[in-house]
């Protein structure tokens, strides 16, 4: 695993993203979902952490095999307020959430099985507070939180991560600068790289405010790795790479929703997929070191992915 040393560096993770672009998985949920699991719940993919888990290591099988060198945990809405709400003692929490990153492991032992020899790499996922909150504020921010209460939440949860030695943690699908800033701060001194990864709607977040003012802190974050922007629409994806590598200096990650749109009163996606492999060499050309996709992104267009950016490992059989 990616550890920093004394100096400050970071040796192993970030040294693959200087030496090229890695491969980032695609959704877990509709991965889980075309697997037959109703996640229709305020826990959605995390609560399988608890009730199979077998099949989190399966979604992650699914990836590596289709050409992803990096999975994402199932984390993203695992915290401790959220188990509680379903009686979960802190304790059992923080299992299920080391558990969460042992499956990738797993995962990443059973491809390599099957014939896979590239390196294989486990990103932590750790999703916003509004993604605890599971009312949609996720995709709004301005909670009425402050940064101290913001970094109070996060931190104890990253901890129990961290310890569990994942690769990287992924800061992910966070819609408001201020949690942002409280997300560097709870990262600081963990020993584990991670990255910052915005939810934006054009070129700002979703909370309203300009990239360049919300990318800019990260830049003296040693912790920070990469930056960039996750589910969000594809198009929204040049100018932020853009931004990013303009504003901080450091490697760019992306990886966008498959373009369709969510009717939260339907409860489903409506509007075709605008989400395209061949896009990915602009993507990367502009600066971005970890491409996949978010939501409605499946194995095969991460496949689509590794072919176009030739990183491609032939399927198992």
């Amino acid at each position: 695993m990616a550890r920093l040393d004394q100096s400050g560096t970071v040796p192993g993770f970030a040294d693959a993203l200087a030496a090229g672009t890695l491969v980032l998985d695609g959704g877990m949920s509709n991965q889980l979902e075309a697997a037959g699991h109703d996640l229709g719940d305020a826990l959605w993919s995390a609560r399988l952490l608890a009730e199979r888990p077998e099949s989190v290591t399966e979604a992650h099988l699914a990836y590596f095999t289709a050409g992803a060198d990096v999975a994402i945990t199932a984390t993203y809405q695992a915290t401790f307020e959220g188990f509680a709400r379903r009686g979960l003692p802190r304790g059992e929490t923080a299992r299920l959430l080391a558990l969460g990153v042992e499956l990738a492991r797993d995962a990443a032992g059973r491809a390599r099985a099957r014939g896979v020899t590239r390196p294989l790499w486990v990103a932590a996922s750790v999703g916003p507070y509004g993604a605890m909150l599971a009312d949609g504020s996720e995709y709004r921010g301005r909670y009425g939180l402050g940064v101290d209460a913001l970094e109070a939440f996060h931190r104890p949860r990253l901890e129990v991560l961290a310890a569990a030695g994942p690769d990287v943690l992924a800061l992910e699908t966070v819609p408001d600068a201020d949690e942002g800033e409280a997300l560097l701060r709870a990262v600081r001194g963990l020993g584990v790289p991670a990255w910052l990864s915005y939810s934006v709607a054009g070129d700002r977040t979703r909370a309203g405010q300009p990239l360049a003012e919300a990318f800019a802190p990260a830049a003296d974050v040693d912790e920070i790795v990469a930056v960039g922007v996750n589910c969000c629409a594809p198009e929204d994806v040049p100018a932020a790479v853009a931004t990013a590598a303009r504003v901080t200096g450091k490697p760019v990650v992306v990886y966008p929703n498959s373009g369709e749109a969510w009717d939260a009163e339907a409860r489903a996606w409506d509007g075709a997929s605008t989400f395209a492999a061949s896009r990915v060499r602009g993507w990367r050309d502009a600066g971005a070191r970890l491409v996949g996709g978010c939501c409605r992104v499946g194995p095969d267009a991460i496949a689509s992915i590794a072919r176009d950016l030739g990183t491609y490992d032939p399927r198992p059989n």
